[in-house]
């Protein structure tokens, strides 16, 4: 049964279903905002329209689209936020690993709809044209972590269709949604930071998912104040208005720092009012939603156009990160997209950054990002009129570069997140990330090789290094290495970075049913007579030559597999092997996904 349909201006409606869905008319054909149980589409003849050229839906709540089978049976396309497109594109995946006992992440991606739908996505800043008329993407999280709303131009008014950002002045639609973990409140400073950053765009009216139209300036004041105090009682984000007044600290004239960002971000200006980014994770961290699935990590590019009012830059232009986690480089396809930005990166992790689904690490960003420029470690670039090195830096991660160049007069060396702690001597290994018991006694040489006037990192603050300094570091590498020395076995069968002596390469793969693909085995160890191997395929795969002896010296062996006829998700592929004579039972695995 069609919901109650009333006009708000000219071509515009609203049909009142599990959600306001609102309607813009021209001529015979409609865009939708949001889709609740689908009845709209019992409202299109009365209008006398004969098509919807597309459906936005603002977030992935299923009072906004429990309905959209009924537009994917019309031909209807959906959009949907990119940062959700996996509540709605792999709906089972999701319920299927969602933690239910002793769980600890309230976010409401359970309020998701149970069957999957086929949509596309729509890019956050991006600009889409139907009707006619251009419709364009602001994230604004707050309620969920990946909503947007939908600006565009009705009757000379600039709007916003903000999903449930807010519902009335004063108020909100659900301050629950708003707990992103077990008992914070991550939505409350992101609702604030949502619905500035509206009224600072010049919009004039919005048009929430419940709740009537309401002018900007009616709305914006009365929410944030409401809000904010319910942060203050709370205790938190205390310098929320502070870091939003003023996101950028000047270290020197031409370099500044992001004091926003969850992993620091750093900012190089040329004399041509350019900028040169180093690293650019989550822009504007206002709190961490619980869980690590997409719509959990949703990056922004909050602070940037402040930056660039406030010391006249022109342009983004190119970006380098310290090394390849999320929290480093999050954001920087939305650099690219939106400014065109270069990317710059050591040629030892770029094919990480394009590839990450062929590795087996933490904190891979779930897409590729694409390298403009690849630079060879301790060789120097030029990047307007700096000079940048970047040398290897192996210890948190072995793909990992510490970043030097001289700016205002001083030296500085961005080190991403080497050393941790406020004075930046803890040595901060991750054995997954592939850690090596040396690393920090090559970092600590280094870094006193190079002496520059400021330490910059990652995530603690910056520092000016002294003698002390340098013998803290030197005097825990050594204490480090000896350490892993007594209590590891070093006589080659143990790697202190790793368990294992073999690794799929890639890691995953996607094939369809049937479909042959060759996967290569590298060794860890050192290469020596007598290690074989034997693939172990999953169930309905085959490999015609199972097993492989290794030469003197050789390092790696490519299989040819052919996939099972019948799809599924993370198949598993394993290698046994054997070194003189003994089985040293499976060490290796990849995650083969099947599809038609």
């Amino acid at each position: 049964m069609a919901g109650q349909m009333k006009q708000i201006w000219k071509n515009l409606y609203c049909v009142q279903d599990s959600s306001n869905v609102f309607l813009i008319k021209q001529k015979d054909r409609a865009v939708l905002i949001d889709f609740g149980t689908g009845s709209v589409l019992e409202c299109l003849e009365e209008l006398g329209i004969s098509r919807v050229e597309a459906v936005f839906v603002t977030h992935h709540h299923r009072d906004q689209g429990e309905g959209l089978a009924l537009a994917v049976e019309a031909g209807i396309p959906i959009l949907v936020p990119e940062a959700e497109q996996e509540l709605f594109n792999n709906v089972s995946e999701m319920w299927q690993s969602r933690e239910i006992y002793n769980n600890y992440n309230n976010r409401q991606d359970r309020f998701s709809i149970l069957e999957t739908v086929q949509t596309k996505v729509m890019k956050d800043y991006e600009t889409y044209q139907y009707l006619g008329m251009e419709f364009h993407i602001i994230p604004t999280p707050g309620h969920t972590t990946g909503s947007v709303s939908v600006e565009t131009f009705m009757g000379g008014k600039k709007i916003a269709f903000t999903g449930d950002l807010v519902y009335a002045p004063g108020k909100v639609w659900s301050l629950a949604a708003t707990q992103w973990s077990y008992n914070g409140g991550e939505g409350i400073p992101f609702t604030i930071l949502s619905l500035l950053d509206l009224q600072e765009r010049g919009i004039q009216w919005l048009l929430p998912s419940h709740g009537k139209e309401m002018r900007t300036e009616d709305a914006v004041a009365p929410t944030v104040k409401n809000l904010a105090r319910l942060r203050e009682l709370r205790k938190q984000n205390p310098k929320l208005f502070q870091l939003r007044e003023k996101p950028y600290e000047q270290i020197t004239e031409h370099v500044l720092f992001n004091r926003t960002s969850m992993a620091n971000s750093y900012v190089l200006l040329s004399e041509s009012k350019k900028a040169l980014l180093i690293d650019f994770g989550y822009d504007f961290m206002a709190g961490a939603a619980a869980g690590t699935d997409r719509s959990a990590r949703r990056p922004w590019i909050y602070t940037i156009p402040s930056m660039m009012r406030q010391f006249g830059v022109k342009s983004i232009d190119a970006c380098i990160p310290t090394h390849y986690h999320d929290d480093h480089v999050a954001g920087i396809n939305l650099l690219k997209r939106k400014y065109g930005t270069k990317v710059i990166c050591p040629e030892a992790y770029a094919m990480i950054l394009e590839h990450p689904d062929r590795y087996d690490l933490p904190c891979l960003w779930y897409d590729s990002i694409e390298v403009d420029r690849r630079v060879a470690y301790g060789v120097p670039f030029r990047w307007e009129e700096y000079e940048i090195t970047g040398y290897p830096l192996s210890g948190h991660t072995r793909f990992s570069a510490a970043i030097s160049f001289m700016a205002d007069g001083e030296t500085f060396l961005c080190t991403g997140d080497q050393y941790a702690g406020d004075d930046g001597q803890m040595p901060n290994y991750v054995y997954k990330n592939m850690f090596a018991y040396e690393d920090f006694c090559v970092s600590a040489a280094l870094y006193r090789n190079l002496n520059p006037d400021w330490i910059l990192s990652g995530h603690w603050p910056k520092k000016k290094p002294d003698e002390e300094f340098y013998k803290t570091l030197e005097g825990k590498g050594r204490e480090l290495r000896e350490l892993h020395s007594l209590l590891l076995p070093m006589d080659g069968t143990q790697n202190p970075g790793n368990d294992f002596h073999a690794i799929f390469f890639p890691y995953q793969k996607e094939v369809k049913c049937g479909e042959e693909f060759m996967a290569e085995v590298h060794l860890l160890s050192e290469p020596e007579e007598g290690i074989r191997l034997e693939l172990i395929p999953a169930e309905g795969f085959t490999c015609k030559e199972n097993i492989h002896s290794f030469s003197l010296g050789e390092r790696l062996h490519s299989f040819n597999i052919k996939a099972s006829e019948n799809p599924m998700r993370r198949a598993r592929i394993g290698c046994r092997m054997w070194s003189k004579g003994r089985c040293l039972g499976t060490q290796a695995e990849m995650l083969v996904t099947v599809r038609e």
